[in-house]
């Protein structure tokens, strides 16, 4: 029989009739279970969802990149262990977290997540870093693969016009630059501020945050601004170029690579250049980069801001979040002590988000995850600071969104006055 093109165009009419029909007899039937094959995303089963998850577990960043997946990672295991989680569906699922190492290149990023796709996740979730997120969002947004809960401050990924597969995790980077210059306005003293910053879209916006702050102000001025590349490996002539200044205030928009956190404040204080510190909240870990240093008490002050709790203050590990945080990173994963590094507890904050999802989800699809993802409101997420919740509702913002300028005891941080 001769296949003419209107015999084509009569067959396809013929069988979307007939998939209508069936369609039409489910629904009066009530509809197949919502986790037919047919009607669910990739990486979703009735028993079972994949995420998977791109960071530095290897070079310089593999600290902070091991401690985000050891989060989640201890997170998802204990549900696991304790029957799974149940979905907004009403099924019950075990949740795979699959960790892969970018290390902290943009190019093994975007090949990560094309192995994701590859490995059939569903979607993705609380990877680190800006640059490297940065390299596959257009892929995730091209594919409709959710890129959710990120370990970066870039606005651009709770911005659902820009990023309508996206939504950030951690405070954006203005919000804790404006923080620190708030702080610095309404001390009422005069300061001149020495700026280091990376020049990429991390560094850029904590600079944005602190000008924005002390825009019209009359006491605090920016006297040098200088820039470095990520992939610099000593920043000495940039610290000893704004040690010239005299400033009193070195902000030091760093990103978490410690050789070179370590090495600014080392070779401040090797000019006997002494101003206060500031350095964000994914740099300014006392037991990783502060105390490795060996100049911390040099300084007369330290100062981050912070979004949640720390593992490192004094109560902590006797507390009940704390506890069993501290006994699922140790059973889990390979991290054996309080963690140096605030990406693991923020790793945790991120499942339990997640996990917020889940429980709202209605069918077992991307669509119906992210709705659920963006209609979280007040929820009291663990280790977060005293009255705030995670509220994911508003574009523009991310899951966190409150900060609070904290001050180097010593030992820890603690809110500054």
């Amino acid at each position: 029989m001769k296949i003419s093109a209107h015999t084509r165009r009569a067959g396809a009419a013929i069988a979307a009739a007939a998939l209508l029909a069936g369609s039409l007899a489910a629904c009066a039937r009530g509809g197949d279970s919502p986790s037919d094959a047919s009607a669910s995303s990739p990486g979703i089963t009735d028993t079972a969802i994949t995420f998977g998850s791109t960071a530095p577990l290897t070079g310089p960043a593999a600290g902070v990149g091991n401690c985000a997946i050891d989060g989640a990672t201890a997170y998802f295991e204990m549900r696991n262990a304790e029957g799974g989680i149940a979905f907004g569906d009403g099924k019950t699922r075990t949740v795979e977290f699959r960790a892969y190492d970018d290390g902290y290149d943009p190019q093994r990023a975007a090949a990560n997540f094309q192995q994701m796709v590859s490995d059939g996740v569903f979607g993705a979730a609380l990877s680190l870093g800006t640059p490297t997120n940065r390299a596959w969002r257009e892929a995730a947004i091209a594919e409709e693969v959710p890129q959710v809960l990120l370990q970066t401050g870039d606005p651009i990924f709770s911005d659902r016009a820009e990023s309508p597969w996206q939504l950030g995790l951690l405070p954006i980077y203005q919000l804790e630059g404006e923080a620190f210059g708030r702080m610095l306005v309404d001390s009422g003293e005069t300061h001149e501020v020495a700026v280091l910053f990376q020049n990429d879209d991390f560094g850029e916006g904590y600079v944005e945050g602190l000008k924005r702050a002390i825009e019209g102000s009359e006491n605090v001025t920016i006297v040098k601004e200088v820039g470095y590349e990520a992939t610099a490996t000593d920043v000495s002539a940039q610290v000893t170029d704004l040690a010239s200044t005299g400033a009193d205030v070195f902000y030091n928009a760093m990103s978490s690579l410690a050789p070179l956190v370590i090495g600014s404040l080392q070779q401040a204080a090797s000019l006997n250049w002494t101003p206060s510190v500031f350095l964000p909240s994914t740099s300014s870990s006392p037991a990783a980069l502060l105390t490795p240093s060996g100049v911390a008490d040099r300084f007369p002050a330290i100062y981050t801001t912070a979004s949640s709790a720390s593992a490192s203050a004094p109560d902590f590990a006797t507390s009940e979040d704390g506890t069993e945080f501290l006994d699922a990173l140790a059973e889990y994963t390979n991290q054996d002590a309080a963690p140096r590094f605030p990406q693991c507890l923020w790793g945790w904050i991120g499942a339990s988000i997640l996990e917020e999802a889940f429980t709202h989800m209605q069918e077992p699809t991307r669509e119906s995850f992210m709705t659920a993802l963006r209609d979280i409101s007040d929820f009291e997420a663990p280790f977060l600071l005293p009255g705030a919740t995670i509220s994911t509702t508003e574009d523009g913002l991310p899951a966190m969104s409150d900060v609070q300028v904290m001050g180097y005891n010593g030992a820890g941080f603690s809110p500054a006055g």
